[in-house]
């Protein structure tokens, strides 16, 4: 699709698959957009040589993301996967208000940012490793102004200002909404399935889960007290209630001993390790998904409150004066 600004006659906007075979040559480029998409085009002009001085990069808003290293599935990743399970109960239990709860969020290793000293506003499941957080904080020129509203000769209009530019940048779009948020619905209606996530941004598994429930279970109001959905992401708030939504799934799913049969069989479950050892053990087993239940049950709770508070008073967040822009030479 275009890009949703107006780009004046005779400017370079490509999309990012239109990235690779328009970056040579090219002395500036400028990545409109900080999602995953955005990222992704800086790693590749990055690790394709660009030097991070050439790089301008649009951020309308910071945003919490996710560390890889913690969701990686397979035994070998076991360890890694239950401290950040743990750590992320842990941190939601201490909490003393939303705030408080992103920086112990942040200083156990649940969530990651660009930079320290601006809070993130968006909070849409993007996944990094620490390997290419180190590469994205080498780029320096970040414009913190809001969204593009026009790209002109020489200048960018940005909803908080303008900054000016070099005629000759390449600018890379990657504002589409690759994760559109809309209003939850049920997914069974007769013989009708809308595929929603019923884990937070976990569309494969959601549609394998799904279509187990689909085949096993013949009541739509039983599947769809299975498949709760869990509407995608956006804002750093819906961190909480895409958490709360996703723990309330769980807890359902531990208490029905045919699907929790199911997920130690499919890969696509991040927790199947967690219990996959114990399912020859009935008692140990039950055991374990008790403590597990009680724990989700209790971290919502503790959600629920911190949603019903809000967000308390904070300083306004630090704008990035604009870097200066060199010429080609």
């Amino acid at each position: 699709r275009p890009p949703p600004y107006h780009v004046a006659d005779g400017i370079d906007c490509v999309a990012p698959n239109d990235l690779p075979s328009r970056a040579v040559g090219r002395e500036r480029f400028v990545i409109v957009g900080a999602g995953k998409t955005g990222i992704d085009a800086c790693l590749w002009l990055l690790g394709h040589g660009i030097a991070p001085e050439r790089l301008t990069w649009i951020m309308p808003r910071d945003a919490w993301l996710l560390d890889r290293e913690n969701i990686q599935p397979g035994p070998q990743f076991l360890d890694r996967f239950q401290g950040s399970f743990t750590t992320r109960l842990t941190a939601i239990e201490a909490a003393t208000d939303v705030r408080d709860l992103f920086e112990r969020l942040e200083a156990c290793g649940n969530l990651l940012r660009l930079d320290p000293a601006v809070r993130p506003r968006m909070y849409r499941c993007a996944t990094v490793s620490r390997a290419e957080l180190r590469q994205l904080q080498r780029i320096t020129d970040i414009v913190r102004m809001g969204h593009v509203d026009r790209i002109e000769h020489g200048k960018i209009v940005l909803a908080d200002g303008a900054v000016s530019v070099d005629d000759s940048p390449l600018y890379i779009d990657c504002t589409a909404d690759g994760l559109e948020r809309r209003s939850p619905t049920p997914v069974f209606d007769g013989d009708h399935i809308t595929l929603q996530s019923v884990r937070g941004c976990q569309q494969v598994f959601s549609a394998a889960l799904i279509a187990h429930v689909e085949a096993v279970y013949h009541d739509d109001a039983e599947r769809n007290d299975l498949c709760a959905p869990v509407p995608h992401p956006n804002t750093d708030l819906d961190w909480l209630t895409t958490t709360a939504a996703e723990q309330r799934n769980q807890i359902r799913w531990l208490g029905d001993r045919g699907l929790m049969d199911w997920l130690s069989g499919t890969r696509l479950d991040l927790m199947r390790h967690m219990y996959v050892p114990l399912m020859n053990q009935p008692q140990l087993r039950d055991k374990l998904v008790g403590i597990i239940q009680a724990a989700l049950q209790s971290a919502n709770q503790k959600l629920d409150a911190l949603m019903t508070a809000g967000y308390p008073e904070q300083p306004p967040i630090r704008r990035a004066p604009p870097a200066p822009r060199p010429r080609p030479k």
